[in-house]
Order: C-alpha cells, then structure tokens, then sequence
C-alpha cells in the first residue's frame, strides 16, 4: 500500500472483499464494484494483496494428508493424463481430520506448481509443506514411492479413495473457470495461494480479513515491473503465454 496513489480506503475495500467474499474477485470485477480507475491498477492491487497471502514462516500440515497432482489448462491437442501437453502441473496436500464421530472432513491445504512429476519434485513438495511422521494417502504413481523412506508414513490407495483432495482440485478449477475465466501460467501460483488462503479461513472470514492485512507488513508485494516483465527468474513458468480453464473453451 506504501507509496501508491490508491487511497488506503480502497486498498482495506481490496482486502476485505478478497479475504471474505467466496467466490473472490477478478481483476475487472474489483474495478468495476470499486471505482478503480483502470484494469492495471486493480490488477497491481489484487496481486499485491495475493502476495500477502503467504505467512513466510507458515506451519507444515500434519496428520492424515491426502497428496496428489492435477493437470490445469485449456482444451486442446496433445497427450491426455500425464503427459498432457501444454498444460500445468499443479500438486496439492490436504489434510483429513475426523472430529469424533463425524464424517472426515478437510483441513487445511497446500497448492503448487510443479515442472514435473518426477520423485525429485514431488516428494520435495511433501517434504516442504508436510510434517515428517505424518500418514500420507496417494495414488500408486511410481513419484509417490520414496515418501517411506523420507520419513513419512505412506499409504498407497485407490485415486478414488482421494475424496478430499479431487474434491479441492474440482473447487479450485470451478473458481478458476467461474472467476477468472483466465489467467498466465505465470502468475497461475499467485492465484493457488488466494485459493488456499481462503480456503484455510473459510470458517472465519473477518479474522481472514485482520490477518491479510498484518501479513502485509511482513512481505514486499510484485512491482509492476514484475508484474508485466516477460518470463520469470527463479521460478518455472509454464511455456503457454495463456492459462486457459478446461471448463471453458
């Protein structure tokens, strides 16, 4: 918020509606029920807030966690499953609670976006967003195999089985499609991340809303340089300029 025109006003307007509204905001929906003065500037303000959404020293689910991965992007010629071309690996964890004698329910989650589904990359996406000695649920992908012998207990089940994590993919594409309709593969993770933030607070959206704006103080948001620059460093960035929903054509 530091140093930009946009008066604080509608900088704690941004922040409430994304923290608290499910559906969130898209860039052009923000500037219209706002009175943003341009596409840009709302677009800067919502990544910016997104930026926020991250606690650097965030815990490590733990438990019971369901891990798999999906494949986001548009519809078109190519491989299908895992090999689908010119669409975006992203792996999630989640985990499965079960509050006495109640159904298992979902917990809080974890979105990123790979290069591959390789062993290398998987397991260091468990290893950095899972607790070691937890349970973790997967599907028989060869990927998956060395998550015993770092440490976790591992469990391989049938994909269907999976509940809780195909059923946050499901959402997060829903949202992806219904929202946003689009976005680049560039700033795809960006959008992970205002996913799994309200989906970890969807029970209490204004403490949502109090510490989207004390993360604020801890990170530095993307400048707009940044923000339009071609390509990324330190990071992987989807080959395909444009992330298309596999809801939409």
């Amino acid at each position: 918020m530091h140093g930009t025109r946009t008066p604080l006003a509608k900088w704690f307007m941004a922040a409430f509606l994304v923290a608290t509204h499910t559906p969130g905001f898209s860039a052009l929906q923000f500037q219209r029920y706002a009175g943003v003065p341009s596409y840009e500037t709302a677009f800067n303000m919502l990544h910016k807030l997104r930026a926020a959404m991250v606690r650097p020293d965030r815990d490590k689910i733990h438990g019971t966690v369901e891990v798999d991965e999906t494949y986001v992007g548009g519809r078109r010629a190519g491989k299908g499953g895992r090999g689908a071309a010119g669409k975006t690996i992203v792996v999630g964890a989640i985990e499965v609670l079960s509050p006495g004698e109640r159904a298992e329910r979902a917990g809080r989650l974890r979105l990123r976006i790979m290069p591959d589904v390789t062993a290398e990359s998987l397991v260091g996406f468990v290893q950095g967003a899972v607790e070691r000695g937890s349970t973790v649920r997967t599907d028989e992908w060869q990927g998956y195999r060395r998550l015993r012998a770092s440490g976790y207990r591992h469990i391989v089940t049938d994909p269907r089985e999976l509940v809780h994590i195909h059923r946050t993919v499901a959402n997060l594409k829903a949202w992806l499609a219904g929202t946003h309709h689009y976005v680049s593969g560039k700033h795809l993770q960006a959008y992970l991340n205002e996913f799994v933030f309200r989906h970890n607070r969807r029970k209490t959206p204004m403490a949502a809303f109090q510490t989207l704006l004390g993360l604020g103080e801890q990170v530095s948001g993307p400048t707009y340089k940044k923000l339009y620059a071609v390509g990324t460093k330190g990071g992987w960035v989807h080959p395909n300029p444009l992330y298309r929903s596999e809801q939409r054509r």
